[in-house]
Parts: C-alpha cells; structure tokens; sequence
C-alpha cells in the first residue's frame, strides 16, 4: 500500500467528512499544532442537529496574547462542558443509539485539559474506542507554510457547504428539517451506531 503523509487540523468532535481522511488506511496522519489558530473554525466548535436544526457549541478560549494552536487555553469561566454535554443529550437522547453510548460520550466532558489541543486529542481518542478504530497519529514538528504532505488545514469549513459526497442518514429531526450533512461525528455515531465506520470509509472526497 503507498502510504500518503496528510497534514490534518486538530478538531473539537470533528465533522464525518474530517474522519473520512483520518481513518483512510492509506493515510499516514500527521496533526497540525503550530499553525496560528484561526478563529471561528472546527478547532473550537463542532455543529449538532439540535431541535431548530443545526447548533454550534463553542468551546471559550482564555485570550492571553497566545496565538500558536498548540499554546491556546479553555476557559473554564462558564460551565461549557455542562452545557455541551446537556445540548447533546437533549439532541440525541432519542436517537437509535445515544443511550448505547451515552456514558463514554460523557467521558468527553468530564475531561479538564488546559489546552485545546490535548482536550481534542484525548476527546479524539474516546471516539476511536466508541468507533473501535484503531488508528496511529503525529504531532508536527514546526509550522511549514507550503508542507510536503497533503494539506487538509484549510480544507474543512465552518462557514461554507462541505465539500465531500456523502449519503442521506435518518437523523433524529429529519422528518421536521430534513438532511444535514457533515455534522459531528457525535451526529453519525447516535444515528448510525456501529455502522458509522462502513459509512465514513464510503465518503468520497479528493485530495
């Protein structure tokens, strides 16, 4: 197998499309930790399929003059992590599959990291138990503008329509607001269970 070298940005319970490339078997992943951190991005936040459609929850950053993402610190000012993890019970606690889950998914907010980029991580690897994935990630060793490997940092947004081919899934207000595609993974995992990793090795995306 030619294995490619892909530089991958460091999401909070990254979308589908984000895992798609994380756990193609020909990826060898490296994870981005010195890029300056570019605000309003899946670094921070991650969008459920709450009851009045799509919701963003937003991890509060502490602004201490630091802009490396490797540098950045959560505030713990406000009770985020109670909040997050009650908008996704609230969410998905009718979903085929939050309650199979539901206690190591409350594992996710029970961690108290003081950086974002070890909170990712440690919530990256909760996920990759639920989705019983087994799969080996590095961190960089300095920022490269224009990186030998395939580059993913900008690949994902927040703002604009994902860019990967994926199929419909029955979500939990489908019937209400129809399909929204490429929510967190937490979204596919409640839905879909153990079919999650046969749905995100079908997801079509180009380098």
């Amino acid at each position: 197998m030619n294995m490619k070298n892909v530089l991958l940005p460091v999401f909070y319970l990254p979308p589908i499309s984000w895992f798609s490339v994380f756990l193609d078997a020909e990826n060898e992943v490296v994870f981005e930790q010195f890029e300056s951190f570019p605000k309003q991005t899946y670094r921070s936040r991650t969008n459920i399929y709450g009851a009045n459609g799509k919701l963003s929850l937003i991890i509060p950053i502490n602004h201490n003059g630091k802009r490396e993402f490797k540098d950045i610190e959560i505030s713990y000012s406000e009770d985020w992590r109670s909040i997050h993890w009650k908008s996704i019970k609230t969410a998905y606690q009718s979903s085929p599959y939050f309650e199979y889950y539901e206690d190591k998914l409350k594992k996710i907010f029970e961690l108290k990291e003081k950086y974002l980029l070890d909170f990712n991580i440690k919530a990256l690897e909760i996920i990759k138990q639920i989705l019983k994935a087994e799969k080996a990630q590095s961190l960089n060793e300095e920022y490269i503008k224009n990186p030998d490997a395939v580059n993913f940092r900008e690949k994902f947004s927040a703002k604009r329509p994902s860019e990967f081919e994926m199929e419909e899934y029955y979500q939990t207000f489908t019937d209400k607001l129809g399909f929204l595609a490429d929510l967190s993974i937490v979204d596919l995992i409640c839905n879909k269970g153990p079919e999650s990793m046969t749905y995100i090795r079908n997801i079509k995306y180009s380098y």
